[in-house]
């Protein structure tokens, strides 16, 4: 597979490069998941922990450490979840924390476009990620719920409240999907940022 030449792009899509930034960021979701369990949030922690997880699905399947997703899907994640551990308005933490669900619904969807047969339409490719995060926000509710009644949280405070996040759910999936479309589609270059057994695939 012929790679491009020149400058920042050779760099950035250069499979070891894409595949060292990947990886330290994926440390950096563990960092931040030791934190949240230091600091008594299990939940986020757990959330956290299944990002990283889910990031190292294709390199754990292709057992190859260089078969790693594009590393600004990982950084979209990464700051999303720190947006949400450093905030300090309630506002701002519901709102980093739907950012969190879409960028999971990120991984998911390219994951799915860069490593496995599956492709979709323009139209599908948006509404696939819509329709992942409400779908993620939705497990995060019943999460939330249990934690509320075994744990004695209170994550869920109204039904109202609980309506407005699935609407910001949306909203913010609406965008990730518009991301994806738009950016990882056409013009990430997957392809180049994989070795070459795998990258010809796609």
């Amino acid at each position: 597979m012929a790679r491009r030449t020149g400058g920042l792009d050779q760099v950035v899509e250069d499979e070891r490069v894409n595949a060292g930034i990947g990886w330290a960021l994926v440390a950096f979701l563990a960092l931040v998941s030791v934190e949240e369990v230091l600091d008594g949030n299990l939940l986020w922690a757990g959330f956290t922990a299944s990002v990283g997880a889910l990031a190292l699905v294709p390199t754990v399947a292709k057992r190859d450490w260089t078969v790693m997703l594009p590393w600004e899907v990982l950084a979209l994640s990464a700051l999303s979840i720190l947006g949400r551990a450093v905030a300090t308005l309630p506002s701002a933490s519901r709102v980093t924390a739907y950012l969190s669900v879409a960028a999971l619904a990120l991984v998911v969807a390219v994951e799915l476009h860069a490593f496995t047969p599956v492709k979709m339409t323009d139209w599908f490719a948006v509404l696939f990620v819509v329709v992942a995060t409400i779908a993620t926000a939705g497990v995060w509710a019943v999460v939330q719920h249990l934690s509320d009644v075994y744990l004695g949280t209170a994550f869920l405070q109204s039904e109202t409240r609980l309506m407005w996040d699935f609407v910001a759910a949306t909203v913010i999936g609406a965008m990730a999907g518009v991301v994806f479309e738009w950016y990882f589609r056409r013009f990430a270059r997957v392809e180049t940022r994989l070795p070459d057994e795998h990258g010809e695939r796609l």
